[in-house]
């Protein structure tokens, strides 16, 4: 299960002893890991009565070029920092560096927190 709670250890690396179970606000999920692919959203209760929109796939995306901003078709994924397995798999995150129809772009938003592709014209 995962853990959004207090680390295990301390500043020094010595452990830190358990003195309560793992809180449901405490749980965390597992990666959306949006591919690239026909669009595909998925909505997640978050907490409060807040609800996120998770995108599973898309090949759309907001593409801005100096104040102006239009919707482009992503073609592939050329360059993910957060994770090099993610090239080959073609998986979006934040940073990852995309191919679109108007060219090379860099991803500035989290698709698997907001369900859009937000991105910035490199080059």
């Amino acid at each position: 299960m995962k853990d959004q709670g207090r680390s295990t250890r301390k500043r020094t690396g010595g452990r830190l002893k358990h003195f309560n179970k793992k809180k449901r606000h405490q749980l965390g999920r597992e990666p959306a890991e949006t591919t690239v692919g026909e669009t595909r959203l998925q909505y997640i209760d978050s907490r409060g009565s807040d609800k996120k929109l998770r995108a599973l796939s898309t090949n759309v995306a907001q593409l801005s070029t100096g104040g102006e901003t239009t919707e482009v078709e992503i073609e592939n994924v050329l360059e993910n920092p957060s994770n090099v397995n993610y090239v080959r798999r073609n998986i979006i995150t934040k940073g990852a560096v995309i191919e679109t129809s108007e060219g090379k772009a860099r991803v500035t938003s989290r698709p698997g927190q907001s369900g859009q592709v937000n991105a910035v014209a490199i080059e």
